[in-house]
């Protein structure tokens, strides 16, 4: 059991979010390793890691992740990805991550990772995914086994700047009836919109592969277009700089008028759900126009406007989170009860990527649970 994970209440001493069914839709299998494990799979391999001790490795990572950028946020997973090179590595990490998500109450996780960055001690990209899925596989049977539930499923990301979209279609084709149920695109950002990987996305399209695209954090509303346009997203990875697409008009203390532009109309209108991960956009400066603080998140905004909005922890080592915490800290910001973070547990399974009879179940679950807290 991961030793990081603790309980949340609701703010006034109201329910364990903790104990409430969640569903996880935006979390990176290589933002989500345990330190510990770091270090030991580091000595495996003869890898230098920052620091030795977990305790002193966690900090190192929160620290070097809060930086108000993207860019060097990124930068942390040098560390991750390098102990997650080998089947071994790869599996176990794997494991430990549906263990630590079963221990925070989520019952569904889509696990994103990148298959291409995990090539560098001789594995294929059909060796790397079947090694992950083997880790998924044994982490859901030990949580059974224990008497809970879990279901878990694997988002495959091509890196948008390294040209290989397509190679990462093809893999998630191959493997979708094998633990893959879609498609991301990660990476830096600005410069890479999703028209330049048109081909992968138009395969996926004619596969009936669903596809979230990585829009609307690092770049604003024609990142967020292409995605939806050229990238066909059902999701929007992040998607938070979609409230510069909204305008609010102030006339006096009493009365304000929110417009939404064409695009975030469209949005809405068509409920494609936003992967908002609240502390990690706080610390890579997404949000940075509307303030640096949780209660200045336009999460709030969009919620109230009627947006299909999720939370999300995106990378539980690098944010030090949970997605109870998440919860936790968008009710304290914003005043939220048992009833809205039901609302985004709904939210989040009406937009996984599974059959529409296997999404309502979900949700009836994710209600059952609820009014039992």
């Amino acid at each position: 059991m991961n030793a990081a994970v603790e309980n949340f209440l609701l703010p006034g001493g109201g329910a364990d979010i903790t104990a409430l069914p969640k569903v996880s839709l935006h979390d990176h299998l290589d933002g989500g390793l345990r330190p510990q494990t770091i270090v030991e799979l580091a000595d495996e391999i003869g890898y230098e890691v920052p620091e030795r001790d977990p305790v002193k490795l966690t900090s190192w990572f929160a620290d070097h992740a809060d930086s108000g950028s993207l860019v060097d946020y990124l930068k942390t997973f040098d560390v991750t990805i390098a102990v997650m090179q080998t089947t071994e590595g790869l599996t176990r990490v794997a494991r430990e991550f549906v263990h630590d998500l079963a221990d925070d109450g989520v019952i569904y996780g889509e696990i994103r990772w990148a298959p291409e960055q995990h090539l560098q001690r001789g594995l294929d990209l059909d060796q790397v995914v079947s090694a992950v899925q083997e880790g998924l596989e044994e982490g859901v049977d030990s949580v059974r086994a224990s008497g809970r539930s879990i279901r878990v499923g694997q988002l495959l990301s091509s890196m948008r700047q390294t040209d290989r979209s397509k190679d990462i279609a093809e893999l998630a084709i191959r493997h979708r009836d094998r633990g893959v149920l879609g498609f991301d695109s990660a990476g830096p950002e600005a410069g890479f919109p999703a028209s330049n990987s048109r081909e992968a996305y138009d395969l996926l399209a004619r596969s009936f592969l669903p596809a979230t695209v990585h829009a609307g954090e690092a770049d604003g509303l024609d990142s967020i277009r292409s995605a939806l346009f050229d990238g066909r997203a059902l999701r929007l990875g992040h998607g938070v700089r979609l409230a510069e697409d909204i305008s609010i008009a102030r006339e006096d203390d009493e009365n304000t008028y929110v417009s939404l532009g064409d695009l975030s109309q469209w949005v809405k209108d068509r409920e494609i759900a936003l992967e908002l991960s609240p502390s990690s956009n706080l610390q890579t400066g997404a949000i940075e126009q509307w303030g640096d603080e949780m209660v200045d998140h336009p999460f709030d905004l969009l919620y109230q406007l009627g947006f299909r909005v999720t939370v999300n922890t995106d990378n539980r080592l690098m944010s030090a989170t949970t997605l109870s915490r998440e919860l936790f800290l968008l009710s304290e910001a914003f005043g939220y009860d048992l009833t809205d973070l039901e609302v985004f547990q709904i939210n989040a399974a009406s937009a996984a990527f599974l059959p529409i009879e296997e999404r309502e179940d979900l949700s009836e679950t994710i209600s059952a649970g609820f009014e039992s807290a």
